[in-house]
């Protein structure tokens, strides 16, 4: 099957790069040369658009910023829908609000297109060593045609259920890192402030039901003060709001949901938002008067 992958920034590249090492015949796109330079050195096709991706293409990744990307890729003028051949696959793997990926499936769907939302869980790290989480709403039968190529980008690859249900899914992800990353620093700056050695602390919690994958990693990156993004805070803060978008569609009352997400308003407002979620640390500190 021929491969089609449009978005080629942080997260994108490396897992472009996955399916080619995956044997898969690959032509992408993105909006700056620059993105596609390394793509098209390692073998892959360049395309002038998402149309052109599109007609040679049996099924059609893309990873870009927001909705509004995606609903330009996939149906704006010379996107994925016009130059779609029958029977395409086009699998959005970008963070987007479950309704909004529900809209574009169905709009796609008219137009003969088969939509699969796929976001994934990782960061950069798991891009780039092809060890992702990846969340799939949509079609069974398309998942399984597309299931190879989501293993040569992803270690655990999960169909969950219908269109939307991928979204869901990673929105209740970033809820459960959200709050935890701010829990971490939250406590990290209250052993600090007590006097007492937040690794010590980190090191005792690490043998209770404290523990976390997040205690564990972005815990040890806030001790040794490594803001470096591999998730950049206000990337936290895009998805939080889709979580609270999606709570007031819903009804729901999420109040650690909506704390958290205040707290990422404020470390873009702080100029932090290009920084690591874990700068979550730095906030608490200046917060704390230091």
């Amino acid at each position: 099957m021929k491969v089609g992958f449009i978005g080629l920034g942080i997260m994108g590249r490396p897992m472009a790069l996955n399916l080619l090492k995956g044997g898969f015949d690959l032509t992408v796109w993105a909006r700056r040369d620059a993105s596609m330079a390394p793509l098209l050195e390692a073998g892959a096709k360049g395309a002038t658009g998402p149309a052109e991706v599109a007609a040679g293409c049996d099924v059609v990744f893309s990873m870009v910023s927001d909705a509004a990307d995606v609903e330009q890729v996939a149906l704006g003028a010379g996107g994925v829908a016009d130059g779609a051949r029958p029977g395409l696959i086009y699998v959005d793997m970008s963070t987007i609000a479950p309704a909004a990926a529900q809209g574009i499936a169905e709009r796609l769907a008219a137009r003969g297109v088969t939509m699969l939302d796929a976001p994934v869980s990782g960061g950069e790290v798991g891009a780039i060593n092809a060890g992702l989480t990846i969340m799939v709403g949509g079609d069974e039968a398309a998942f399984g045609k597309v299931k190879p190529m989501f293993a040569s980008m992803g270690k655990s690859v999960t169909l969950i259920g219908g269109s939307g249900a991928g979204q869901v899914t990673k929105a209740c992800n970033q809820i459960l890192t959200g709050v935890t990353v701010v829990a971490v620093a939250e406590a990290f700056n209250f052993a600090r402030k007590s006097g007492v050695d937040a690794g010590k602390v980190r090191e005792a919690l690490l043998g209770g039901f404290a523990y976390s994958r997040i205690l564990e990693n972005h815990g040890q990156r806030m001790l040794d003060r490594n803001f470096k993004p591999g998730f950049k805070a206000w990337m936290h803060q895009k998805d939080m709001n889709i979580v609270m978008q999606e709570a007031h569609r819903l009804g729901l009352m999420l109040p650690n949901s909506a704390a958290t997400a205040q707290l990422f308003n404020a470390m873009v407002g702080s100029g932090l938002g290009e920084e690591d979620s874990v700068a979550a640390l730095k906030l608490f500190e200046q917060l704390s008067g230091d």
